[in-house]
C-alpha cells in the first residue's frame, strides 16, 4: 500500500516511516499542510497519516480542503490530544479515524489496513479473485492453498490490482504507485512485471486473472478462473469503445 505522511516534526516522521516500511508499506513524506493537500491532488494514494500540528496550517484545515476539493482519500488524525472535542472536531472536518500518539505498532496498521479495506469495498483481510488469494496481513499469496512467492513488486502490482478490481489501471498509475515519482524506470517495465506475475500464478494454476485492456492498461478478472476464456480469445467489449483480450 502506498500512504502519505502528513508530518511536520522530521524525528516524528523519521520514527513513522521507518514503522510503516517495516511492515512492507511504500510512504511518502509532506512536510507541510499545504504540501499536503498539493500532493494529495497529485498522486493517487490509499490513505494519508495526517499530523495535527503542522508549521503553516492545522490538520484541520487540510481535512477541510482535501474533502472540499472531492478526494476521496482515506485519512487518518494523529494526534497527542486524545480528548473527546478533538476527536470530534478531526472526524467533523473529514477524518475516517483518530489516533493519539504515542501508538502501538500493529495497532496503527492494523487501522491501516481496516480503512483501506473497507474504501475499496471488502470487509475481511483476505482478498479473493478466481483461485488467487492475497492476506493484507501477511503479505502472502496463494492459489489452491498453496503459496506462490513474489518479489516486492510483484506483490505490490497484485494487492493494487484487487484493491481495485473492476478498475482499468494505466501503466502510468503503476508506475506511480511502485515509485511515487521518484527514479522511475520506463514503462515499459510494468510490462515485465505484469508478464512475470502472470507466469508465477499460471504456474500456480491460475490463469487470465490479470487482463490487458488495449490502450488502456491492465484490470483483474471479474469472474472466476474456471469461467475465464482459454487464452488469446477476444471478450466482447462492454462498450463499442472498449475491446478486452485476455492474455495468459
Amino acid at each position: 500500500m502506498r500512504v502519505l505522511l502528513v508530518e511536520g516534526d522530521g524525528s516524528a516522521a523519521r520514527s513513522t516511516s521507518s514503522t510503516l516500511r517495516s511492515v512492507g508499506y511504500m510512504i511518502d513524506h509532506a512536510v507541510t499542510g499545504h504540501e499536503g493537500v498539493e500532493m494529495l491532488r497529485r498522486y493517487d494514494y490509499d490513505l494519508a497519516l495526517l499530523e495535527m500540528v503542522l508549521p503553516d496550517i492545522d490538520g484541520y484545515e487540510v481535512l477541510r480542503a482535501a474533502r472540499a476539493a472531492r478526494l476521496d482519500t482515506p485519512i487518518v488524525a494523529m494526534s497527542s490530544l486524545n480528548g473527546a472535542q478533538a476527536k470530534v472536531r478531526a472526524f467533523s472536518a473529514g477524518a475516517d479515524d483518530y489516533i493519539t500518539r504515542p501508538y502501538d505498532t500493529p495497532e496503527l496498521a492494523a487501522r491501516i489496513q481496516a480503512i483501506v479495506r473497507r474504501s475499496k469495498g471488502y470487509s475481511q483481510p483476505v482478498l479473493q479473485a478466481g483461485l488467487v488469494k492475497l492476506s493484507l496481513d501477511s503479505r502472502e499469496v496463494t492459489v489452491k492453498g498453496r503459496l506462490v512467492h513474489l518479489t516486492g513488486k510483484e506483490y505490490m502490482i497484485l494487492e493494487l490490482l484487487m484493491l481495485r478490481r473492476g478498475t482499468v489501471l494505466t501503466k502510468f498509475a503503476f508506475l506511480d504507485h511502485l515509485y511515487g515519482g521518484m527514479d522511475e524506470p520506463e514503462m515499459k517495465i510494468i510490462d515485465v512485471f505484469i508478464c512475470k506475475l502472470r507466469k508465477k500464478l499460471q504456474q500456480a494454476g491460475a490463469k487470465n486473472v490479470v487482463t490487458t485492456v488495449w490502450g488502456q492498461g491492465y484490470m483483474l478478472r471479474e469472474d472466476s478462473d474456471e469461467d475465464a476464456p482459454p487464452s488469446g480469445v477476444l471478450i466482447p467489449p462492454r462498450s463499442s469503445e472498449e475491446l478486452v483480450l485476455s492474455v495468459v
